[in-house]
């Protein structure tokens, strides 16, 4: 078993559908692969090695349908980041870490405000500076909440953003707005190292670092109209949005549980194209332990940004000298993007239990009849990189059939973090910023170089391809007015 680290020139492709193309299977591949992209993203997918890897996650044990890849497809560790597959547990299915990736439970959420954007615009430096003064950012970061008691450590890999809110950090409401209600119900903090809970007890409330941030947004316009009034959205109204995850705690996980599985792919003679993907049956003990890990991790990411987005509405209150009640802020969805959940979905007619890795792509459920409270679809969070939009879209029956209900994630980058920095040494990045209406603060300048714009595709090309082709709609644009980061 290799590990692949060059781009697969000898992958062909045909296009199915106008934003959809085929890998067809070979040298063992057990499904076809199926790529979200445009014709001018076509290329650019093959030659970064996206789609080798699309066709390497192909030969997973119990794979079913197709091994999936959303428009920001990018490289990643096992999986290509914007990939999905689905794995059935009672036909050999496996569990693959590399599947979900090192943040486990990554994700978005969106809150809306009663606040106007001529008032925030005259304001934005002060609340930049509430902002970042009150939510810790960086590497390591820590002081949000006290470090906790293994014991209270527990409490909230089992309760996940319930144990936030039972403390005062938001609101009953704030759970029904959360995918999976902020908790994954499976989460056993047996299965959870000693260096895990070291890294998680003093990082809940914190950011983090690299495409992390608590942005401070304008709703610039509204495309779907009926989702947007569902939703809360009003053209010029002011939105938070929080970008983060399990921080160290959800990272360690990962660690801990490759080299677990390196150990279960020798144990169970599985037969993979790549170590990355090492993996196990999801019905086996190690399968099992990392999935109840998982679920501790993903709880873990779900009660940190849950505290976030009370630190950040503390913030804002004290920014504006205004209440909590005329400040206004509702949260409308929490999605994560970096999961494997176990999800009930219509394969050759039949409903079968799945395990479905989401890594780098974001749930997109239709309309009522699914685990959602909306009338229009479920919001899909896709925040843009720095400086630049982000959208609110809802997901379509077509994600169900098509995609195991799910949406793109993101811009994808286009530039390594190292590439980046060298690329934007010695420029004025904050003040290029700022004169694009965006005011940001930032612990470590290296931060702002490795997010800036050019390293990443254009979010506006990633999100058309998924509403042309019937995933997912757009329903709103998001302009970025303040920005804190690590």
């Amino acid at each position: 078993m290799k590990s692949s680290t060059q781009p697969d020139q000898s992958i062909t492709v045909r296009r199915v559908e106008p934003y959809l193309w085929e890998i067809e299977p070979q040298r063992g591949m057990r499904v076809p692969g199926r790529v979200y992209v445009s014709e001018s993203m076509i290329d650019a997918a093959r030659g970064e090695g996206g789609l080798a890897q699309v066709a390497n996650v192909a030969h997973l044990p119990g794979i079913v349908g197709y091994s999936l890849a959303m428009p920001d497809i990018h490289w990643g560790y096992g999986f290509p980041i914007g990939g999905v597959a689905a794995t059935d547990p009672t036909r050999g299915g496996v569990i693959s870490p590399g599947g979900v990736g090192y943040d486990i439970n990554c994700g978005v959420r969106v809150a809306t405000t009663d606040l106007e954007a001529a008032e925030v615009r005259r304001r934005i430096e002060s609340i930049v500076t509430a902002l970042f003064r009150h939510i810790p950012t960086g590497v390591g970061s820590s002081g949000a909440i006290e470090r906790i008691s293994h014991q209270e450590l527990d409490r909230v890999l089992v309760r996940g953003a319930r144990w936030a809110v039972e403390r005062g950090y938001g609101g009953e409401t704030d759970l029904e707005h959360t995918e999976e209600n902020g908790c994954l119900d499976d989460a056993d903090p047996a299965h959870v190292s000693q260096r895990a809970r070291e890294r998680g007890r003093a990082q809940l409330g914190t950011l983090g670092s690299g495409n992390h941030f608590t942005e401070i947004d304008v709703v610039e316009e509204i495309y779907h109209e009926e989702a947007a009034a569902e939703f809360g959205l009003r053209q010029g109204g002011i939105a938070l949005q929080i970008h983060t995850g399990s921080r160290g705690f959800g990272h360690q996980v990962c660690d801990d549980y490759l080299r677990v599985m390196g150990r279960a792919v020798r144990k169970y003679g599985l037969d993979l194209p790549d170590r990355q993907l090492a993996c196990a049956p999801v019905e086996s003990e190690e399968g099992r332990e990392y999935l109840a890990a998982m679920a501790c991790a993903a709880n873990f990411a779900w009660a940190n940004r849950q505290t976030i987005m009370s630190l950040a509405e503390r913030a804002l209150v004290e920014a504006l000298g205004i209440s909590p009640r005329d400040l206004g802020l509702r949260l409308l969805y929490d999605v994560c993007h970096n999961i494997a959940k176990m999800e009930t979905h219509e394969v050759e007619g039949e409903n079968r239990r799945l395990c479905v890795h989401r890594k780098g792509a974001t749930r997109a459920y239709p309309p009522p009849g699914t685990m959602h409270p909306w009338r229009t679809g479920q919001p899909v969070l896709v925040p843009g990189d720095m400086g630049t939009e982000s959208y609110v879209c809802v997901g379509q029956e077509k994600s169900r059939r098509s995609t195991w209900g799910s949406s793109c994630h993101g811009a994808g980058r286009v530039m390594s973090r190292r590439q980046a920095t060298r690329r934007f040494r010695g420029q004025d990045l904050i003040g290029q910023l700022r004169e694009r209406g965006v005011e940001i603060m930032a612990k470590d300048r290296r931060t702002v170089a490795e997010e800036m714009s050019d390293a990443y595709k254009d979010v506006g090309q990633v999100v058309d391809v998924m509403h042309q082709a019937g995933i997912s709609l757009k329903v709103a644009r998001l302009r970025p007015l303040g920005v804190i980061k690590g």
